[in-house]
């Protein structure tokens, strides 16, 4: 799945996929509740999701807030921990049994200062990602749970596919009854 994602990227080149795809060496392989990371550890890699869920949540004494998702095809990390090698604050966990592939940190940074498409390719993600963040915070201050559900089905409406109702209305910051009387 990565092979055929990594092809389909514009700009890649054969040798850039070539230097690329051998890299995401470390299989990981997840049952269901399992954690990729948890509070406290410093995440060292970054993750391509070949299928299975995780969250990704801030944990509160009283409730756990998703902050976040990932599905297949998809890549996960716990970023302010990679960007700053500091502990995370956040847990990822699988929410299905999942399989993922990763590249290390200093394999990744390594290799985006050789190859100028690879850095272009993370620099695409990371202005997705920016965006998606920007959508969320918008959605989360809107007043009514409606809103926030309409603009997060409109967005993502493949949440509904891979991910537990419960954790989508943690994740639109509403009960999960509230969800279930909104979502026909």
């Amino acid at each position: 799945m990565l092979h055929a994602l990594l092809q389909q990227v514009p700009y890649f080149t054969v040798e850039d996929v070539a230097a690329f795809e051998p890299l995401w060496k470390k299989r990981v392989l997840l049952n269901r509740h399992a954690f990729l990371i948890r509070q406290g550890q410093v995440e060292q890699g970054l993750y391509f999701v070949n299928s299975g869920a995780l969250r990704i949540y801030y944990p509160l004494p009283d409730e756990d807030i998703c902050v976040g998702f990932a599905y297949p095809n998809t890549l996960v990390v716990s970023f302010p921990s990679f960007v700053d090698a500091k502990p995370s604050a956040y847990y990822i966990q699988a929410l299905k049994k999942s399989e993922l592939l990763g590249i290390s940190k200093i394999d990744f940074m390594q290799l985006m200062e050789e190859r100028p498409n690879i850095r272009l390719f993370w620099y695409e993600q990371l202005e997705k990602a920016l965006l998606g963040k920007i959508e969320r915070e918008v959605d989360l201050l809107l007043p009514e749970p409606e809103q926030r559900l309409q603009r997060v089905m409109q967005r993502s409406p493949h949440l509904f596919q891979h991910i537990p109702r419960k954790y989508i209305a943690s994740y639109l910051r509403m009960s999960p009854e509230t969800l279930s009387r909104l979502k026909v």
